[in-house]
């Protein structure tokens, strides 16, 4: 079978590549090579990344490794904290916020380090002869088998590449081949504008290596080592000044390793050189087709899990560019589900077992000063890179980030102790590869000590779709431990008595009336992940039967936080006081992440919150930064409003066509999320946007379809997770359920809230659901009732009718409910 596609694939590029220019599922593609870094296509195995060119006559491979940093292991902990911490707190409490930001900025934020930066390796060019008069271009990034593609003729000869990066064999593979004998004609090199040392080793190695750049005063300790071995089928190659020289060959393949000295967090003491070439030897031991095996095989078992099918349209004919710049006014829901599949493709390719966790490019940065460092800002952007991770059905790549918490649980430990004389762990607005834990950039982005909170949602979360006890054990040191600062920091604010985080803020944005500081006691969000952080630890004691003196600890500082506040215009308030001004459209929406991604704000127990945070995103509008958007997805979502969702998707498919700054986003015509410039975490919110709008989760129950748009008539999708380990397929048809499968990993109750009524195939029943679902997985938090203001006006958010079934599920069993 193999063999004949094979065979009928050769005789496809034989003809020209004709079929080729229709693009297919799950493929971006294009009839011109790209000219700037933001139209070139990815690659990456969760270590090694590059962009594609597919430049016919100067093919360039931008080169990435996810280790390689500027700096060396540091911390930057400012040790004056102690000294002023109750006196920011006391001008906080008495109103002087400017006097408190010009104290935190003294005393609170890094003296000179404020993180490292994520750094460019450089490029392998390939210089070709000849390459003119070009004809029949394409160039494609296929999905389902992660290779990108590039095909023209030139001079009446076919000529194609093929790129990869190979999970389990760690190197990048280039495969250059033509449909004449002798047509292949080239010069490689490596460039980069680092200090380095680059040559030819022989007539079939070039090597390059470096050191990574000083950054804040820390020293470049990062050293890298990175090998292209080129081997050829006929023609010869020859040692050239600027390189190899490859003469006349058939066909070439070209094998890209990289490796640095990182070891870990603290140590650098690999060897990059032998570690670099230990994949090159074992890599040039195996023909193309077994290292494309090899890759196939390891990649597909995570992308394949899902997929998704909105129905195809004429437009889906046009290349990807052209569909993003139409998209607006045309009818290309084919678009949406390879945005959505795009947003797993990056997670796979960035975030592997083992590994770094994505970072702000994921793993793609051609930059030595990219934009924020292209560090890990975890007031939203780290957390949001995850969202799809476990509903979409990739759990292991979600383990980079798990793993990231536990290196911060121990950095932290230092930093609580230094900056504010406390127990536990912290970690402020940002990290790095060094898990730097102290506060970085000045006290209005900075000062807000609840990284750690909020990544260890994560942990909590993992365990919910998973039921992994073992795992649960291993987690639950680090959420004591994150407790453990709060119960040290936590104070209690004069008015009510309330206990609050101070000082701290509500992310990056500025309340009215605050002398132009951000900081300030008591914010919405912080009292949301207090509630989240204590109740979730909580819990996990509980069904460990361990710590219950601590509970009890839990159970009184869980009753002292603040309930969350709605304003004079109806508004969910962001900060303690009603400082809300309703024509803000601020990026952050930070007081609505309980709302999403937490389950505080629930439709069906919380209808005043619900419309207070529909309120508030009224207010702040749709467009924003493309990862802003990519929340309200979600969030649009979770307030069962699937038009207006999907509104917001078509305002994150607007075509950016050229990389740069601002705060009105969209998406580059390689479909990579603009800020602008470039961040990934866009592109992993809307998938999780799309997922919220197929299949929710958290409120109790397992919700299909609560926010299908009218557009999305008929559709299927297939290998989505929930809560408590249930995967499910979906297939509906004139925007009514038709079928549902249920795979039951862990077995107990299946609660469906469908919109439409259905039957159990075979002897088993559905009734009606009654009362607290039974199933654990699916708790609901229960909150204090909100403050309202007497000047409120609310407006109930509308529900759609809907039927909600119980049956119970043996673990290992699929169930299938058809439309009655």
């Amino acid at each position: 079978m193999n063999f004949k596609l094979s065979i009928l694939t050769f005789c496809l590029f034989l003809s020209g590549f004709s079929f080729a220019q229709k693009g297919g599922k799950n493929k971006l593609w294009y009839d011109k090579p790209a000219k700037q870094w933001v139209e070139a296509l990815p690659i990456g195995n969760g270590r090694l990344a590059s962009m594609v060119f597919g430049d016919p006559s100067r093919e360039k491979l931008q080169l990435n490794e996810a280790t390689f940093w500027s700096g060396g292991p540091s911390r930057n902990d400012n040790p004056d904290g102690p000294k002023v911490l109750d006196s920011i707190r006391y001008y906080l409490f008495n109103g002087n916020y400017k006097r408190a930001q010009i104290l935190a900025d003294k005393d609170l934020t890094a003296k000179t380090l404020h993180g490292s930066a994520f750094q460019n390796i450089g490029d392998l060019i390939l210089d070709f002869k000849n390459n003119n008069d070009v004809k029949n271009y394409y160039r494609e990034l296929d999905l389902e088998k992660a290779i990108t593609t590039t095909t023209f003729s030139s001079n009446g000869i076919n000529f194609k590449r093929e790129v990869f990066a190979s999970i389990p064999d760690n190197v990048i593979v280039i495969k250059l081949s033509s449909d004449k004998k002798n047509a292949l004609s080239f010069t490689a090199n490596f460039n980069s504008e680092l200090k380095k040392n680059s040559k030819a080793l022989d007539s079939n190695t070039l090597k390059m290596d470096g050191l990574s750049s000083t950054l804040d005063g820390v020293q470049g300790q990062v050293r890298f080592n990175a090998i292209a071995k080129i081997l050829n089928k006929g023609g010869e190659t020859e040692l050239s000044e600027n390189g190899i020289s490859v003469n006349n060959a058939n066909e070439v393949t070209i094998l890209i390793s990289i490796a640095t000295n990182f070891t870990d967090y603290k140590t650098l003491d690999t060897d990059e050189v032998s570690k670099s070439k230990k994949y090159i030897v074992a890599s040039e031991q195996k023909t193309f087709n077994t290292l494309l095996k090899n890759h196939l095989v390891s990649y597909q078992k995570y992308f394949k899990r899902v997929d998704l099918d909105l129905g195809t349209s004429e437009a889906s004919k046009n290349p990807t560019d052209v569909r993003i710049k139409n998209f607006a006014t045309s009818y290309d829901p084919e678009l949406v589900a390879l945005y959505y599949q795009f947003g797993r493709y990056l997670l796979i390719s960035s975030s592997q077992p083992g590994g770094q966790p994505a970072n702000l490019q994921g793993i793609w940065n051609n930059s030595n000063k990219p934009a924020w460092d292209s560090k890990y800002t975890i007031n939203i952007n780290t957390e949001m890179n995850y969202w799809p991770a476990e509903k979409t059905n990739l759990s292991e790549m979600h383990e980079p980030l798990i793993q990231m918490v536990k290196d911060l649980s121990e950095s932290g430990k230092e930093t609580a102790k230094v900056m504010y004389n406390s127990r536990g762990w912290v970690a402020h607005h940002n990290t790095d590869i060094w898990r730097i834990t102290g506060v970085v950039d000045f006290a209005n982005a900075g000062m807000w000590p609840m990284g750690g909170a909020w990544l260890s949602q994560h942990l909590w979360e993992k365990y919910l779709y998973t039921g992994d006890k073992n795992y649960l054990k291993s987690i639950y040191p680090i959420l004591k431990s994150a407790t453990q600062f709060y119960e040290d920091f936590l104070i209690e604010e004069p008015t009510h008595q309330w206990l609050v985080v101070s000082p701290s803020m509500s992310p990056e944005n500025i309340p009215n009336g605050h002398q132009g500081s951000a900081l300030v006691s008591g914010t919405t969000m912080d009292n949301q992940l207090m509630f989240d952080l204590f109740t979730k630890t909580k819990k996990v004691a509980e069904i460990l039967s361990i710590d219950s003196d601590k509970i009890q600890i839990w159970d009184k500082i869980i009753s002292k936080l603040s309930p969350m506040k709605i304003g004079k215009y109806g508004q969910l308030q962001e900060w303690a006081e009603d400082l809300d001004n309703p024509k803000d459209n601020h990026r952050h929406v930070s007081h609505l992440y309980g709302l999403f991604p937490s389950n505080q704000i629930n439709p069906f127990t919380t209808p005043e919150l619900l419309d207070a945070s529909k309120t508030v995103l009224l207010h702040r509008g749709d467009v924003s930064t493309g990862w802003s958007m990519g929340w309200k997805v979600n969030l649009w979502a979770k307030l069962l409003d699937g038009n207006h969702a999907n509104k917001l998707i078509k305002d994150q498919l607007t075509l950016v066509e050229k990389d740069g700054w601002g705060n009105k986003g969209g998406t580059y015509p390689n479909l990579f999320d603009a800020h602008p410039p470039f961040q990934i975490d866009g592109n992993f919110g809307c998938t999780s946007g799309i997922t919220e709008m197929l299949l929710q989760t958290q409120n109790g129950f397992i919700d299909i379809l609560p926010a299908l748009p009218d557009s999305w008539k008929n559709g299927k999708i297939s290998g989505l997770k929930t809560y408590g380990d249930f995967e499910i397929s979906i297939v509906w048809e004139n925007n009514k359920v038709k079928e549902i499968t249920i795979k039951s990993n862990l077995g107990g109750n299946c609660r469906l809230r469908i919109p439409n009524e259905m039957e159990l195939t075979g002897k088993s029943k559905l009734k009606k659901a009654e009362g607290k679902n039974p199933n654990p997985f699916f708790e609901i938090p229960e909150i204090k009732k909100p403050m309202i203001s007497s000047e409120a006006k609310l407006n109930p958010v509308e529900i759609k009718e809907s039927v909600m079934y119980d049956f119970p599920t043996e673990a290992g069993k699929t169930y299938i409910l058809k439309m009655k």
